[in-house]
Parts: C-alpha cells; sequence; structure tokens
C-alpha cells in the first residue's frame, strides 16, 4: 500500500509510521491529481506491477477491488469501476444530476465514451503508466486520465461498483460550484487550442 499526504495537518504520518507501507508527503496541498500522480509514482518506484486509485471518500467498497486486479490479469491495461453498471445504490438528487452533466460532457465534448467519467476506482498495469501520464494537479485528473486512455489506445474494461452514499461520504464530497465547471470548459479550451 501506498498513501499520500497531500498537505494535510493531521497526524497522518505518526499513525502510519511504523506500517509497512510506502509514504510520500506534500508540504502544501496540490490537489487530488498531484497526489495520484505521486502514489503512482512511487509505487513504480517500489516494484509494483499495477495501481489501484481509490478514492478516499468512503464510496468506493474495498470488495470491488480484487475484481479491478482480476481484469488486469486477463490482459487488459486498465479497469475501470463504474457507478452506472448493475445495481445503483440511492444516487442522491443533486449528486445524480451533476453526473448526469458530466457524462453528457464527456461524451459530446470530449467524445469520452465511459459509462462513468468521474469514477474514484480505477486500476492499471504500471507498464501502461506512460500512456495514461496526466499533468493535471486537479479535479480535472479523472477526465484526463480518460482521454489518455482512448488517445493512447489504452485497452481497458469497465465494470461495475458499488458506491455506498452514506452520510460520511456525502459530508467529504467536494461540493460542485458553478466556477468549477466552468474552470473545467475553459481549461479543455485551452488544451484544444
Amino acid at each position: 500500500m501506498v498513501v499520500v499526504n497531500d498537505g494535510s495537518g493531521d497526524n497522518t504520518a505518526e499513525v502510519l509510521r511504523d506500517l509497512p507501507i510506502g509514504y510520500a508527503e506534500h508540504p502544501v496541498n496540490q490537489g487530488q491529481g498531484a497526489a495520484l500522480r505521486t502514489g503512482t509514482e512511487l509505487a513504480r518506484s517500489l516494484g509494483f506491477d499495477a495501481v489501484v486509485h481509490f478514492d478516499a471518500d468512503g464510496q468506493h467498497q474495498t470488495a470491488d477491488i480484487p475484481r479491478l486486479i482480476q481484469v488486469l490479469e486477463s490482459g487488459r491495461e486498465a479497469a475501470l469501476g463504474s457507478r452506472f453498471m448493475g445495481v445503483q445504490s440511492d444516487l442522491p438528487q443533486r449528486k445524480k444530476i451533476i453526473l448526469d452533466l458530466a457524462k453528457i460532457f464527456s461524451r459530446f465534448i470530449l467524445q469520452l465514451r465511459f459509462t462513468d467519467p468521474q469514477s474514484g476506482l480505477r486500476a492499471f498495469r504500471l507498464a501502461a503508466y506512460e500512456k495514461i501520464y496526466w499533468q493535471k494537479n486537479d479535479f480535472q485528473h479523472c477526465s484526463e486520465i480518460l482521454s489518455q486512455i482512448m488517445k493512447n489506445k489504452v485497452e481497458f474494461e469497465e465494470i461495475p461498483v458499488e458506491i455506498i452514499y452514506d452520510e460520511y461520504a456525502q459530508a467529504k464530497e467536494v461540493k460542485p460550484r458553478l466556477s468549477l465547471g466552468l474552470k473545467l470548459v475553459l481549461s479543455k479550451i485551452f488544451d484544444w487550442l
């Protein structure tokens, strides 16, 4: 396991000190995309064959990880969890609207045909890291990773995963703002230019 402390001021380092894990620390918060990149590069330097990105907001289930790994063992380069395949949990209405808008934006603007464009659960072989490599440090890394998968023809499979929207997960959720959506759209326009 690899843990990246992305500039938080809590006692993460103390809690993890005696555990047999890889640990990296950003002195200041750089964003989820940067933390995932640091963790992926640390895993690669430690000789891991694959990496699993798992959002720590309480929505994803560890029971889904072995299924992602099975996809990699079957020969695919990447496995993507999708909350929209199979049985769905009770999706809060506000979250459903936001995710539906993200799907429309991903399909028609970014030309990405994924069932869950904002999935926080994915796995990929580290041999494919150069093809998936992302540069965005913030929330835009999700779309960038999917774009890299399509652009570089990474062999992938989406699998249904269970998402739980309990009080803890909803409290940890980033509150969407119009400015964030506008920032994403403007960023994509500048990327195209």
